[in-house]
């Protein structure tokens, strides 16, 4: 089965799949049909976004995953028991673990991917979770003055670096 580390890269594949498949079938038709070209609807039935959902809204694996942390006494077990209790029966893409064959870990729940299903064993997952970014690879990324979509999306993130800083230049102005 897979872990933490696997859900994220399984979970970008999905958005990435969904984005090709947004620009080369849906968009392409789309512009088909302003152009005046004759054609007939495909429905290439490649929607991901059930999936995406499933991960990445409110009250999905992620935004579960992140309340959990900061729950008192929570752990991977209630963890998986509040998804079990929130998705299984109730949303397509997720699914109890098929029981371990040979010598499989046991695995706690499973999503239907585009590429198929995938089992997912969440030990350590709150743990990883919890895991801060590194603040040399944030302070990188905040400089990163070649491509502003980057420097856009971390020039906000607050690092102990800019922590310290703030409460050096508040301790500063407070003796004026």
């Amino acid at each position: 089965s897979n872990s933490f580390e696997q859900l994220w890269i399984n979970f970008v594949n999905e958005k990435l799949q969904q984005f090709f498949n947004h620009h080369m079938f849906v968009l392409e038709q789309e512009e088909y049909e302003r152009e005046g070209i004759q054609w007939q609807f495909i429905d290439f039935g490649l929607d991901l976004q059930s999936c995406i959902d499933l991960i990445e809204k409110p009250l999905g694996i992620i935004s579960m995953l992140d309340e959990e942390c900061i729950v008192p006494k929570a752990n991977d077990m209630t963890y998986v028991d509040k998804l079990n209790n929130q998705h299984l029966g109730k949303h397509p893409n997720f699914q109890k673990a098929k029981a371990p064959k040979g010598n499989q870990a046991q695995a706690h729940f499973a999503i239907i991917h585009y590429a198929g299903t995938v089992r997912y064993n969440a030990d350590m997952w709150l743990d990883k979770n919890k895991d801060p970014l590194n603040d040399s690879a944030v302070a990188v990324l905040k400089t990163c003055d070649k491509n502003s979509l980057i420097h856009q999306i971390w020039e906000d993130y607050i690092t102990d670096v800019d922590r310290e800083e703030s409460a050096s230049r508040g301790w500063q102005r407070s003796k004026c």
